[in-house]
């Protein structure tokens, strides 16, 4: 959809993010297929099952969420801050509404795209990415932000 679209859709998820956050409450399972969207565009964030409470200072340990979308300390069974696993998973969606791609397949050392991104190789990632996507150019702004 592009950076004007993602732009739109990044302020509204980061303003339920702020909003449950705010609450201690974390999703952990953030998705394009739980999020839903009205007839004036207003986004919706579905399916709680996996929410919990988790209050200010305390880390999670329960493996939660779907594995293409999941932040690598869950992946590694890590104790994690739900609030930074639920901004990890909306930077995928980002992604995915910008670019029409997954940035990776699963946030895995095995898996190449993701092995570029954690080792600094920026250059080459983008220029892999360009290769899958209809979108061949994006701002410096949104690559620094991914």
């Amino acid at each position: 959809m592009g950076e004007d679209a993602g732009r739109f859709f990044m302020s509204q998820m980061l303003e339920v993010l702020e909003h449950m956050h705010g609450m201690n409450i974390v999703h952990r399972d953030l998705k394009p297929e739980n999020i839903l969207i009205d007839e004036q565009l207003n986004l919706k964030v579905a399916d709680l099952g996996f929410a919990t409470l988790q209050p200010t200072g305390f880390l999670l340990k329960t493996y939660r969420g779907t594995k293409t979308y999941m932040a690598p300390e869950i992946k590694k069974q890590q104790k994690y801050d739900g609030t930074q696993v639920d901004i990890f998973s909306t930077g995928v969606i980002l992604f995915i509404c910008v670019m029409g791609l997954f940035p990776f397949s699963e946030a895995k050392q095995n898996d190449t795209h993701y092995r570029h991104l954690i080792n600094g190789n920026y250059d080459r990632y983008w220029e892999t990415i360009k290769k899958y996507s209809d979108i061949k150019n994006v701002s410096d702004e949104f690559k620094q932000l991914m």
